[in-house]
C-alpha cells in the first residue's frame, strides 16, 4: 500500500504518453461493464431481489385449475369466502378481480377527459401485501358492500400527473363513468400493480370488490393470493387448500370446480421470464470474458513494446512482486475508470428499459440502479482488472526480463504468442455462442411472427364505444350499438366494422360448451372461449368463415339463440360430424345452435393453440363489460382515426385520438416478451463480433509487426503479395476455425438447456449454425486481411534495415 500512489502517478504518466491505447482500453471496459451491470439489474429486479410487499416470502398465487385461461386460474367469491374461514394454514387470502377491462374506467369533469385502467380489489387486498397508502387510507367495510359508497384509490402515477401530487385530493369527488366517486387514499410511488400482476399495462386507480352473493353468481373472477402462516411451507398449506377444495365441492355442488394449486407469489410473477433472463446474464457473462482477453491481449502487446523498460527496473532493484504491483495497478486504474463509464451506461440503459411499457414483462418497470448493482459494478471491475492486469505478467517469465536486456527473449516472445493465440481462440468461441443462441431467438421470433394469426392486423384500428348513461336500457344500448356501425360504415373507404368484448390475444376467459344430447366424463364437459360479437366483426377482423353463416343483424334478442364457432371447438366437441345446425347448452341461453364455423384465431398467444372458440350475437346477451369497436379501412392510419372520430363525434363523447390504437398493437405485445429478449441479445451478439474482430486484427498486426524482418527478407527473396498475404490469413483462420469449433460445441449444449425459449426451431438448427460459421468466417477473414495487406505492401529494403 505504501507504494500505491507512486504507482498511480506512474500510471497516469504512463497513460498520458499513450492516450489512445487509454481512451480504448476504457471504452471497451465501460461497455462491456456497462452492459454486464444493465443486465444484472435486470436478473437483480425479477429473480434476486424480493418482490415489493411486506415479508414476500410468505406470499403465494392460489390458483383454481392448472389451465392458461382466466377461468381456470380464477375461482368463485364463494370458494375464496369459505378457505378464507376455513384455512389454518394461511394467515389470510386476498384477490382482485381478474376480469378488469383496460380502459373502462372515464374520467370527466376535471380537465379533459381520460379514459384510466382501474383494477377492483378485495376489502384486505392492501393489508394482505403490506402496503400502505401514502396518504389517506383504504377501503372501510361499508365500502367494500353491494351498492356501498362509491370510492377509490389513486394510484402515484396518476395522482402526479393528472393533479399535480396535491394532498388535497383526498376527500374530493372525481367523476368515474358519470357517476361521484370519492378519492379516499393515494397509493405509493413503490406500488406498481401492474408491473407486478399485469406486465405491459398501467393502473390509475384501485376500486373496491365486494364479496358478496352477487358477485358469487358471476363465476370464477377472483384472482387469489395468500399469505402464509410463519412455519408453514407451500406443500402443506396447497395440501390443506385442496383437501378444503374437495370438502367445498361436496357442500357446494352448484358451484363452479375448485382444486386449489399453490406457488410462491414470486414464481408465479417472474417464472415465465426466468428462463430468458438467466440467458442474458450467461450471454453478459461471455461478453465480459471477451472484454477481458481483449484487453488481456492489448496489455500482452503493450508489454511487449514496454520489456526492455522493465528489465531495466529490473536491474535497478525492482523485484518481480514490484513489477505485478505496478501491472495490477495499471490494469485496475483502466477497469475503474471503465466501470465509472459502464455505470453511465447502466444509469441510462436501466431507465430506457424501465420505460419501455409496451413490453409486456413482469417488473420491468422498476428496473433500476440501486447499491447492489452498484456494488457488483465495483466487484465486476476490480475482479476484471486483475484478470486482464495479471495476465500479462503471468505471460512473462521472469527468465524473459534478464534475457529482454540481451535481446535474447525469443522464448517468452513464443510464449506469449501461445497465450495471445489462445485469448483470440476463447473470443471466436465465445463470440460463437452468441451469435448462436441471437440466431436461434432470431429463427423462432420470425416462426412466431409467420404464424397464421387467424386474423389480418394491417389496415384495422379498433377504439373503445362503451354506450355511456344516455344508454341505460339493453334496447337503448343495442341501437346505440347499430348507430356506431352505421356510422362507420358509411366513412368512404372503410371495408367492415365490427364491435366486441373481446379482442384477440386479450381477455380469455372460459364458458362450459357442453353439446346437447352428449354425456361427458365426470359431469365435466368441453369449455370454450366465448367472444360476443356483432355483426361484420369477422370481415372487420379478416377472420375467413369456413362454412355456414356469419352473425347477422338481425340475430337479436327475440330471434333463435345461434353462435358460430371455430374449428377447433367444430373438431373437438363434434368430432367427424358437420357441426352446423348442433345445439350448446348455455352461453346466455338454455340452448344455443351453431349457424357458422370460421377460421382459429390465435386468442391466448401466438406460440399456444387456438382452443375451442365460440362467437355470440351481442345483440343476445346482456351488457358488455366493454365495446371495442374495429374498423378495417384502405385509408391510412391518421386519416381512418380522424374521420371515424368525425363520425361517432355526436353519438361517442369524450373520445381522445389516444385512444385509437392499430390492431397489430395486440400483436407486437403479446409478442414483445420475445422481442425484448432477441434485442438485448442480438446486441450482445454484435458487440461479441465486434470485440472477437477488434482482438483478431489487434493480433495479426502485432504478429506482422513483430515478422517485420522475416517478411523483408521473403519479399526479398521473391516471395509475392500474394503468398504473403494468403499465408498471413490461412494463419487467422486457423485460429477462427477452432474457436468455432469450441464454440459450436458449447452452442449445441447450451442451446439443449435454453430449448424453452425456442419456437419451431431445435438446438442444433443447421441454418444458425450454418450462418455462424459464414458470418465468423468472414469477420476473422477480413480481420487478418487488413494487416495482411499492409505486410504485403512493406518495402524489402526497409524492412530488413528495421531493427
Amino acid at each position: 500500500m505504501s507504494t500505491l500512489p507512486g504507482d498511480l502517478r506512474y500510471t497516469l504518466r504512463a497513460f498520458r504518453r499513450d492516450p489512445g491505447f487509454a481512451a480504448f482500453a476504457i471504452l471497451i471496459a465501460g461497455l462491456g461493464i456497462g452492459a454486464s451491470v444493465t443486465v444484472f439489474s435486470v436478473v437483480n429486479t425479477m429473480l434476486l431481489r424480493p418482490l415489493p410487499f411486506d415479508r414476500p416470502g410468505r406470499l403465494v398465487w392460489i390458483a383454481n385449475h392448472q389451465s392458461a385461461g382466466l377461468s381456470g386460474q380464477t375461482t368463485q367469491v364463494g370458494h375464496m369466502l369459505d378457505l378464507r374461514e376455513r384455512s389454518q394454514s394461511l394467515e389470510a387470502v386476498s384477490g382482485y378481480f381478474a376480469f378488469y377491462g383496460v380502459g373502462d374506467t372515464m374520467l370527466t369533469g376535471r380537465g379533459e377527459p381520460e379514459r384510466l385502467n382501474a383494477v377492483p380489489v378485495s376489502d384486505n387486498f392492501f393489508q394482505l401485501l403490506g402496503v400502505r397508502p401514502e396518504i389517506g387510507r383504504t377501503f372501510t367495510a361499508d365500502e367494500v358492500k353491494v351498492n356501498g359508497p362509491k370510492a377509490v384509490i389513486l394510484s402515484h402515477g396518476l395522482w402526479a400527473r393528472r393533479f399535480a401530487s396535491d394532498p388535497a385530493i383526498v376527500g374530493s369527488l372525481l367523476t368515474l363513468n358519470d357517476e361521484a366517486v370519492t378519492v379516499i387514499g393515494v397509493m405509493p410511488a413503490s406500488f406498481d400493480f401492474g408491473s407486478v400482476f399485469a406486465p405491459g399495462t398501467h393502473f390509475d386507480m384501485y376500486s373496491p370488490f365486494p364479496l358478496a352473493p352477487e358477485t358469487n353468481r358471476w363465476g370464477n373472477t377472483m384472482a387469489m393470493i395468500g399469505r402464509l402462516k410463519p412455519g408453514v411451507t407451500v406443500a402443506h398449506a396447497e395440501a390443506e387448500t385442496k383437501t378444503i377444495a374437495a370438502q367445498l365441492m361436496r357442500e357446494h355442488p352448484e358451484r363452479n370446480s375448485f382444486e386449489g394449486f399453490l406457488t410462491p407469489l414470486a414464481d408465479h410473477v417472474n417464472g415465465r421470464m426466468r428462463l430468458a433472463v438467466w440467458v442474458l446474464a450467461g450471454a453478459v457473462a461471455a461478453v465480459m470474458l471477451i472484454v477481458c482477453a481483449n484487453l488481456s491481449n492489448l496489455l500482452l502487446a503493450r508489454t511487449a513494446a514496454r520489456q526492455k523498460e522493465i528489465a531495466i527496473r529490473t536491474a535497478l532493484g525492482a523485484g518481480r512482486r514490484r513489477l505485478l504491483a505496478q501491472m495490477l495497478t495499471e490494469g485496475l486504474v483502466l477497469s475503474c475508470s471503465g466501470a465509472a463509464l459502464g455505470t453511465a451506461i447502466a444509469l441510462a440503459g436501466t431507465r430506457a428499459l424501465a420505460h419501455l411499457d409496451a413490453v409486456n414483462v413482469p417488473l420491468l418497470a422498476s428496473v433500476g440502479v440501486d447499491v447492489r448493482v452498484l456494488a457488483f459494478a465495483l466487484t465486476l471491475a476490480l475482479t476484471a482488472g486483475v484478470v486482464f492486469g495479471l495476465a500479462p505478467a503471468f505471460a512473462t517469465p521472469e527468465s524473459a526480463l534478464h534475457d529482454a536486456l540481451k535481446d535474447a527473449s525469443r522464448g517468452s516472445t513464443v510464449r506469449r504468442t501461445w497465450v495471445r493465440h489462445a485469448l483470440v481462440v476463447a473470443e471466436v468461441a465465445f463470440a460463437c455462442v452468441l451469435v448462436v443462441g441471437a440466431g436461434l431467438l432470431l429463427r423462432s421470433f420470425v416462426r412466431v411472427l409467420d404464424v397464421d394469426l387467424g386474423f389480418r392486423p394491417l389496415q384495422a384500428v379498433t377504439v373503445r364505444v362503451d354506450p355511456d348513461s344516455a344508454y341505460p336500457t339493453r334496447d337503448q344500448k343495442l341501437a346505440y350499438f347499430s348507430d356506431v356501425l352505421r356510422r362507420v360504415r358509411e366513412i368512404p373507404g372503410v371495408e367492415g366494422a365490427g364491435i366486441t368484448d373481446a379482442l384477440p390475444l386479450g381477455k380469455n376467459r372460459t364458458w362450459g360448451a357442453r353439446a346437447k344430447g352428449v354425456t361427458y366424463p365426470n359431469g365435466r364437459g368441453p369449455s370454450a372461449f366465448p367472444r360476443m360479437i356483432s355483426d361484420g366483426y369477422f370481415a372487420a377482423m379478416g377472420i375467413p368463415i369456413k362454412a355456414g353463416r356469419d352473425v347477422a343483424a338481425d340475430d337479436g334478442p327475440t330471434s333463435d339463440p345461434v353462435m358460430v364457432v371455430n374449428e377447433t371447438m367444430a373438431r373437438t366437441v363434434w368430432p367427424g360430424q358437420d357441426p352446423i345446425g348442433k345445439v350448446v347448452l348455455g352461453a346466455c341461453a338454455p340452448e344455443r345452435r351453431v349457424v357458422g364455423v370460421v377460421a382459429d384465431v390465435k386468442h391466448l398467444a401466438l406460440e399456444l393453440g387456438s382452443g375451442n372458440e365460440m362467437y355470440i350475437p351481442l345483440r343476445q346477451c346482456g351488457d358488455l363489460p366493454s365495446s371495442d369497436l374495429v374498423v378495417r379501412a384502405t385509408l391510412g392510419e391518421a386519416q381512418s382515426v380522424a374521420a371515424i372520430r368525425a363520425a361517432l363525434a355526436p353519438i361517442v363523447h369524450n373520445i381522445g385520438g389516444n385512444e385509437f390504437r392499430p390492431l397489430q398493437t395486440l400483436v407486437d405485445r403479446s409478442v414483445s416478451p420475445r422481442r425484448f429478449t432477441l434485442l438485448m441479445l442480438g446486441g450482445f451478439a454484435v458487440f461479441a463480433l465486434v470485440l472477437a474482430s477488434l482482438g483478431i486484427y489487434a493480433l495479426i498486426s502485432y504478429s506482422v509487426s513483430q515478422r517485420t524482418q522475416e517478411i523483408g527478407i521473403r519479399m526479398a527473396l521473391g516471395a509475392s503479395a500474394g503468398d504473403l498475404q494468403a499465408q498471413i490469413v490461412a494463419q487467422t483462420l486457423t485460429l477462427a476455425v477452432i474457436g468455432i469449433a469450441l464454440g459450436g460445441a458449447a452452442s449445441w449444449l447450451l442451446g439443449r438447456s435454453a430449448s424453452g425459449l425456442l419456437y419451431g426451431v431445435t438446438p442444433a438448427d443447421p441454418v444458425t449454425f450454418g450462418a455462424m460459421v459464414v458470418v465468423l468466417t468472414v469477420v476473422a477473414a477480413v480481420a487478418g486481411w487488413l494487416p495482411a495487406r499492409r505486410a504485403s505492401r512493406i518495402d524489402p529494403l526497409v524492412a530488413l534495415r528495421a531493427e
